[in-house]
């Protein structure tokens, strides 16, 4: 509850003054930047870098390609940008699934959060839960009542076991009477929303961001948002709170990491880059229509942010008794 209240006081507040880039180095960028997705193209993620891609290259003045690395619910990727140079050349742009893959350690392997710097919380976003139209299913409702009739039985897609989908999806099964499902983990997002438009799987939880075009093209069926309200492109879509689980809130949040030791000119100017562009009214109607909304928070409060989601998802995990897929 205290990571919720928290992220809750996060998300009221306005999208902070993009500070000054004016002192910044003025050499920095002199060629192009590689932002690190941790994700195969069609998730949330890489879905939100697409937006943006085109117009932090424009702040920053020189281009940003995206680079994308999938595998390991994000691990790969990360450790990949973990090992840059601290130059501001590489940045990593990641999730919240970065949290829950600290709150689920793998053995041998260590923890990549010390390796970071925290720059901007971007945005944040519902997660959602989908199905397809043959499933059955045309409300939350009738999901966990199956659910509920069959423990164990419905096949639910996450990208990835331990991924903030998966363990989002579990705070909710708990929330609407400590239900049970199968998940099935996916490299991404984009891989697990090809099965299940092709009917391979139940559902899946899923960024809503990811799957909001296929349900606004009636090939998916949106069943609720994760979030405290309604996703105002999307006004038909119940909340979970409002339905099957009473109370229940757990946004996700995406945002910019530096390799630790990055210059803090260099941070200072990424940070005010990001934030200029989400205040870019095109963009942020852009990012609005996908579901997602601008926060552009420092990397104080992004580092509170991330701590409390790692509690988070460390005590469900060990509630549920789940350990890391890798």
């Amino acid at each position: 509850m205290l990571a919720r209240r928290r992220f809750t006081r996060f998300l009221s507040a306005a999208v902070v003054a993009a500070p000054s880039i004016a002192h910044a180095r003025e050499d920095y960028p002199a060629r192009s930047i590689r932002l690190i997705v941790p994700w195969p193209p069609g998730g949330g993620v890489d879905a939100f870098g697409r937006v943006i891609q085109a117009a932090l290259g424009e702040q920053l003045g020189h281009s940003v390609v995206i680079d994308n690395i999938g595998g390991g619910s994000g691990r790969i990727g990360t450790h990949t940008a973990s090992r840059a140079a601290a130059d501001g050349y590489t940045l990593l742009l990641a999730n919240d699934t970065f949290a829950a893959t600290e709150a689920l350690p793998v053995a041998g392997m260590p923890a990549l959060r010390p390796a970071f710097e925290p720059l901007t919380i971007a945005v944040s976003a519902p997660q959602g839960v989908f199905t397809h139209p043959r499933s059955g299913f045309r409300s939350i409702e009738e999901y966990a009542a199956a659910a509920r009739a069959r423990p164990g039985r419905l096949n639910v897609g996450v990208p990835g076991i331990g991924s903030s989908q998966h363990l989002t999806s579990e705070l909710l099964l708990r929330a609407a009477g400590n239900l049970r499902v199968t998940h099935v983990p996916y490299r991404g997002g984009g891989p697990l929303l090809q099965d299940l438009l092709s009917g391979n799987i139940d559902a899946a939880v899923v960024t809503f961001a990811a799957g909001a075009q296929q349900a606004k093209a009636g090939q998916l069926v949106p069943l609720a948002v994760t979030s405290a309200t309604r996703s105002p492109p999307y006004p038909t879509v119940p909340t979970a709170a409002e339905t099957v689980a009473p109370g229940f809130v757990q946004a996700t949040w995406m945002g910019f990491f530096a390799p630790k030791g990055t210059p803090d000119k260099i941070r200072r100017r990424v940070h005010a880059a990001t934030v200029a562009v989400l205040k870019d009214a095109g963009v942020t109607a852009r990012l609005r229509d996908l579901g997602f909304e601008p926060v552009g928070l420092g990397d104080q409060t992004f580092a509170r942010l991330f701590d409390d989601t790692v509690r988070t998802f460390a005590d469900i995990a060990a509630e549920r008794q789940i350990a890391s897929g890798e």
